[in-house]
């Protein structure tokens, strides 16, 4: 059993962002899709901003997003900070405030997960 938490830190702007998300959400996929592995996808920072983009079935990207959204959360205070609070509440996405309203990385790596970060 592997247990991977991605990490999407990219933002939206700019081809390299794409790919860097495009990146990590297909490895969430193949966590996702491996049975006995455990799958934590947070998006934090710039990388929260991806959601409501995401959300829109109209994205290109939309479906492979679909696919890992059930293991999907994102930062509270980067969500707020980039203006995308109500959007990711609306999605029904759980954000996550364990570390001064950030995600605690420390706890994943206390309970042995691999990080990986786009």
């Amino acid at each position: 059993m592997v247990k991977a938490a991605v990490v999407i830190l990219a933002g939206t702007d700019g081809n390299s962002n794409l790919g860097r998300l495009v990146n990590g959400l297909e490895s969430a996929r193949e966590f996702a899709e491996t049975e006995g592995d455990d799958l934590e996808l947070i998006f934090d920072g710039a990388g929260t901003q991806w959601i409501p983009e995401l959300e829109d079935e109209a994205h290109d990207y939309h479906e492979l997003y679909q696919a890992v959204r059930d293991d999907a959360s994102a930062c509270d205070y980067c969500s707020g900070a980039f203006g995308v609070a109500d959007a990711v509440e609306d999605a029904g996405v759980v954000t996550l405030d364990d570390h001064d309203g950030h995600p605690s990385i420390r706890s994943l790596v206390s309970d042995e997960y691999e990080i990986l970060t786009f």
